[in-house]
C-alpha cells in the first residue's frame, strides 16, 4: 500500500486492478472492512459505497446490550454496576465515550464532551465564547460555511441586540472563480479586521471543496490578536489527525454520523480547552461566579451534588423536605463536562460507544496514512492521461487542493454544467453510491476504515463512462438520483 503513496507515476502509468488488487492485499488495516455491514446491490441497490457512516457491525451488540440492562434493571441501571453486560452503568456512558473520543481529536478527556447534536452545541459554545464589546462585535466566519452555521451565526449576532450585516464578516476567495481559500487570505482577512472582532468560527474540512484549513498557523494567528476562535469539525472528525489540546484550539464541534460512523441524527460533540474549563471553588466560595459564562443545566453541574435537587435561591426551600439541609449552588464539573445541559440520550451513546471501539482496533495515523494513499490513487485515476492532452478533455476537474496537507478523504469534483443529474443516475444505475451537491458537485470520499483500492478503481471506470454518457447524451435515467428521491417536500433537494 505504501507505493501508492509514494510511486504516483507508477499507478498512472499501470491503471490496472490487478493493481488496486495488489494494494488491497498489502493493506495493514484492510480486515477492517470486516467490522462494517457493506449493503448489498439487492439491499440498497448499490455496491461501492462511498459516502461517509456505514454501521459498525458491533452497533447491534452494543444497543441491544443496552436494551437488555434497561429491560431486567430499569431505571437501577443508572448506577448498578452491570455484572452481565460489558456496558457501564448509564449514568457513566457519557464520561466514557469522552473518553474514547479523545484521542480521535487530539484532547485530554477533561476536554471533551459527548452531548446534543452539532448546531445545538454550535450555539451553546457561541452562548458562552461570543462576548462581544462595543469595540470588539464582530464574527468571522467562512461565507460558503454550512447554512447551519450561518443560521447559528446570525442568530447569536442578533440575540445581542447586533446586525448581521455589520457584525459578520465573511471569509471568501478573492477571485470567485476560485473554490478554495489560501491560508495567507485568512490570515490577511484576521489582520484586516482583528481590532473589531470577538470570535472566529471557521470549519476544518470544507464540506463543499473538501479543503483542510491549517488549522494551527489560524487559531494561532486568531491568538496573537487576542480573538477566541472555535471550530466546526463535521468533516474532520474520525478523517484526518487532530490535536485539538496542542493546537490550542479554543473549542471545537462535531457531528458523529459522517466518518464516526454513528447514523442519522447520531449525538454530537465538542471540545473545550482546559484552559476554558477550570472551576475556580475559592471564588465560589467568596461570592463570585468562579468559571466562565454558559448556559448551564442539571447535567454539567458537579457529580456530588447533581442529584441533591437544590436550588439556592428557592424561596420555599424552609418549608420543605431534602435530604439534605445544605444549600446547593449550580458548580459545573471542570472541563467540557461542565457545558452539559441535560441528560444525554444513553442509547444514542451506544453507537459512539461502538464506532469508538472499532476506531480502537487502529490508530488515526494509521488511518491517516492509508487515507492519503488512497486518495491520491482516486486523483491519479481521474486525473487526465498523457494520450488525453489536457484537462479541457475532462467534462470534470477536482476543485479540491492536490497537496495532500490541504485535503482529507474527499475529493469533489465540479462536472460540467447540466451533467449532474445523468452522471448521478447513471452511477446509481451501475450500483455506485456517492455525495451530490447542487449544482453540480460529486464529492467521493473513500473512507480508510471499509473502503477498500478496488473500490476506488471500480469508481472510476465506472465514473468515467457515466461522465462520456451523460455529455453524449445517451443517459435515459435523468429523474434525479435516489439519494433524495422523496426528500423535496422538506426542501432537501435544494440543498443537497
Amino acid at each position: 500500500m505504501a507505493n501508492a503513496v509514494s510511486s504516483s507515476k507508477h499507478i498512472a502509468k499501470e491503471y490496472t486492478r490487478e493493481e488496486a488488487l495488489a494494494f488491497d492485499a498489502s493493506d495493514p488495516i484492510g480486515h477492517l472492512r470486516a467490522e462494517f455491514i457493506i449493503p448489498t446491490k439487492t439491499d440498497l441497490k448499490s455496491k461501492l459505497i462511498f459516502p461517509r457512516g456505514l454501521q459498525p457491525r458491533r452497533t447491534g451488540d452494543c444497543i441491544a446490550a443496552h436494551l437488555g440492562a434497561w429491560a431486567t434493571k430499569g431505571v437501577l441501571g443508572h448506577f448498578k454496576p452491570h455484572e452481565d453486560s460489558k456496558m457501564p452503568p448509564f449514568v457513566d456512558l457519557d464520561d466514557i465515550a469522552a473518553q474514547r473520543m479523545a484521542p480521535i481529536v487530539g484532547a485530554m478527556s477533561g476536554e471533551i464532551a459527548v452531548m446534543e447534536t452539532l448546531s445545538a452545541n454550535l450555539h451553546l459554545m457561541l452562548a458562552s465564547f461570543y462576548r462581544p464589546t462595543k469595540e470588539r462585535f464582530k464574527i468571522i466566519i467562512e461565507g460558503k460555511a454550512f447554512p447551519s452555521d450561518h443560521y447559528a451565526v446570525e442568530s447569536q449576532i442578533r440575540h445581542h441586540g447586533l446586525d448581521p450585516e455589520h457584525a459578520m464578516i465573511l471569509v471568501e476567495p478573492p477571485d470567485t472563480d476560485e473554490a478554495t481559500i489560501e491560508t495567507s487570505r485568512i490570515l490577511w482577512i484576521i489582520d484586516k479586521h482583528a481590532s473589531e472582532t470577538a470570535l472566529i468560527l471557521l470549519p476544518g474540512i470544507q464540506y463543499y471543496t473538501g479543503q483542510y484549513l491549517d488549522i494551527p498557523t489560524i487559531t494561532a494567528h486568531a491568538h496573537s490578536h487576542g480573538i477566541t476562535i472555535g471550530w466546526d469539525l463535521a468533516h474532520a472528525v474520525g478523517n484526518v489527525e487532530l490535536q485539538l489540546h496542542k493546537w490550542a484550539v479554543d473549542f471545537a464541534v462535531w457531528c458523529s454520523y459522517k466518518y464516526l460512523n454513528c447514523g442519522p441524527g447520531a449525538i454530537g460533540g465538542l471540545f473545550v480547552h482546559q484552559k476554558h474549563g477550570t472551576v475556580d471553588r475559592s471564588a465560589l466560595e467568596d461570592g463570585h461566579v468562579g468559571y466562565r459564562p454558559r448556559l448551564s443545566g442539571w447535567w454539567g453541574g458537579d457529580k456530588a451534588t447533581r442529584f441533591q435537587m437544590g436550588n439556592s435561591k428557592s424561596n420555599v426551600r424552609e418549608t420543605l423536605t431534602f435530604e439534605t439541609n445544605q444549600l446547593v449552588e449550580f458548580v459545573p464539573i471542570a472541563g467540557a463536562a461542565g457545558f452539559q445541559v441535560g441528560n444525554p440520550c444513553a442509547l444514542a451513546i451506544c453507537p459512539l460507544l461502538a464506532s469508538l471501539e472499532t476506531f480502537a482496533l487502529t490508530s488515526m495515523s494509521a488511518l491517516r496514512v492509508k487515507s492519503l494513499s488512497m486518495t491520491r490513487y482516486l486523483e491519479e485515476l481521474l486525473l487526465p492521461r498523457p494520450a488525453q492532452g489536457d484537462d479541457a478533455s475532462e467534462p470534470y476537474r477536482i476543485i479540491t487542493p492536490s497537496d495532500p496537507a490541504q485535503r482529507g478523504a474527499q475529493l469533489s469534483i465540479l462536472l460540467k454544467p447540466g451533467l449532474l443529474e445523468g452522471v448521478m443516475a447513471e452511477l446509481e444505475e451501475q450500483g455506485v453510491v456517492v455525495d451530490e451537491r447542487k449544482p453540480d458537485v460529486i464529492r467521493v470520499a473513500p473512507a480508510p476504515l471499509y473502503n477498500s483500492f478496488s473500490d476506488v478503481w471500480d469508481f472510476v471506470v465506472i465514473f468515467r463512462k457515466a461522465c462520456i454518457d451523460a455529455h453524449k447524451g445517451q443517459v435515459q435515467h435523468k429523474e434525479g438520483s435516489a439519494t433524495m428521491a422523496g426528500a423535496d417536500s422538506k426542501g432537501w433537494s435544494h440543498i443537497k
